[in-house]
C-alpha cells in the first residue's frame, strides 16, 4: 500500500445543485446515497441532483449531503486502488468525513450525528442574530486584535477559520461582526465580506449546540483510527477514543486551524494532498498555505482517475 499522500475533506460551502454529476451512474455512489437516505428519511441524491439550492443550504441538510458525497468518493477510490493515505483531515464538517474514512465512526452513525449537528448549530443562535465575514489581506494578529476590540457590551466576535495566510473568517453577534468589518477595512484589509450563512459557526455562541451533540456522540461507538486524523482543534493526531469524542464536541465552538492542519500534514515530507469531495476549495487554500504541495481533487470522475495515476507514478518513483 502507498502511504505518501494525504486526503482532505471539504466542509460547508462546497455544495451546489448538480455537483459531482459525472458520478451519478456509479453504483457505489448511488448505493452510498441510498444508505444515507434511509437514515435521513428523505431522498438525499435527488436533493444533490435537483436541489433546490435553498434547501441544500439548510445546515441540517448540507452537512449529511457533504458527508455522503465525500464518503461516496472515498468508497469509489477504494474500489479502484489499494493506495491508502498516510493522514486524513477535514475542514469543519469535513472532519466527520475524515473520521469515517479512518474507521473511527460508522457511516450511518456519522450521517445521523451530522444531521443533529446541523440542526443544533442552527438552533443555537436565532436567525439574524449572528454573522460571519471573510477578512482578506490582513495579518492574523491584526484581525484578532480587531475582533477583541469589537467584542463589547457582552457581544462576541472571534476568528473562527484560519483558512490560509491572509484569509481569516470571523464570526459572532451580528453587531460585533459589523464593527469588526469596519475595523478591518480601516486597517487596510483588501476585502471584508459578510458571508451568506445562517449562524456564527465555531464561536462560543455554539456551546449550546455542542452540549446537545455531546450526548449523542457519547452514545455512539467510536474506534481507534486506522488512519491518523489531524484534528481542527489541535492540528494534531489522536488515538484515544474518548479524547477524539471530546475533540469533536469542542470543535463546534472552537476555531478551525486549517493552516496548522495543512502544515501538520506536510511536516514529515508528505507533499501530495488530495481533496476528496465536491469542488476545489481546499485545494486552493492548501496551495496558498504551502506552495510546495501538489494539490489534487476528485471533483469529477476523470479528476479522480488523474489522481490515482499521479499517486501510482509517485509510488513508482519512491
Amino acid at each position: 500500500m502507498n502511504k505518501t499522500f494525504a486526503l482532505v475533506f471539504p466542509g460547508q460551502g462546497s455544495q451546489k445543485t448538480g455537483m459531482l454529476e459525472t458520478y451519478y451512474s456509479n453504483e457505489i455512489f448511488i448505493n452510498t446515497f441510498s444508505e444515507a437516505s434511509e437514515c435521513l428519511a428523505y431522498d438525499l441524491l435527488k436533493l444533490v441532483q435537483q436541489g433546490p439550492q435553498e434547501e441544500m443550504n439548510l445546515t441540517e441538510k448540507t452537512q449529511p449531503l457533504l458527508l455522503a458525497s465525500s464518503i461516496a468518493l472515498w468508497r469509489i477510490w477504494q474500489s479502484r486502488s489499494a493506495s491508502v493515505p498516510a493522514l486524513v483531515a477535514g475542514h469543519s464538517l469535513g472532519e466527520w468525513s475524515a473520521l469515517v474514512c479512518a474507521g473511527v465512526v460508522e457511516f450511518t452513525d456519522a450521517i445521523k450525528l451530522v444531521q443533529s449537528r446541523g440542526k443544533y448549530m442552527q438552533q443555537a443562535v436565532p436567525p439574524g442574530k449572528g454573522a460571519m465575514a471573510a477578512i482578506i489581506g490582513l495579518d492574523d494578529g491584526v484581525v484578532e486584535g480587531i475582533c477583541e476590540q469589537s467584542s463589547t457590551s457582552g457581544l462576541v466576535c472571534a476568528p473562527v477559520n484560519y483558512n490560509s495566510p491572509g484569509q481569516l473568517v470571523i464570526a459572532g453577534d451580528k453587531e460585533a461582526v459589523e464593527r469588526a468589518i469596519d475595523g478591518c477595512k480601516g486597517a487596510g484589509a483588501k476585502r471584508a465580506l459578510p458571508l451568506p450563512v445562517s449562524a456564527p459557526f465555531h464561536t462560543s455562541l455554539m456551546k449550546p449546540a455542542a452540549d446537545q451533540l455531546a450526548e449523542e456522540i457519547e452514545a455512539t461507538a467510536f474506534s481507534a483510527p486506522g488512519i491518523p486524523v489531524v484534528h481542527n482543534v489541535t492540528a494534531k493526531t489522536e488515538q484515544d477514543v474518548n479524547a477524539i469524542k471530546s475533540i469533536m464536541v469542542e470543535q463546534i465552538y472552537s476555531p478551525v486551524r486549517w493552516v496548522d492542519c495543512v502544515n501538520s500534514l506536510s511536516a514529515d515530507g508528505l507533499n501530495v494532498v488530495v481533496e476528496c469531495g465536491p469542488g476545489k476549495v481546499l485545494s486552493g487554500l492548501n496551495k496558498r498555505i504551502n506552495k510546495e504541495l501538489t494539490a489534487l481533487n476528485t471533483d469529477t470522475d476523470s479528476a479522480m482517475q488523474d489522481c490515482l495515476e499521479a499517486i501510482k507514478q509517485l509510488r513508482g518513483n519512491l
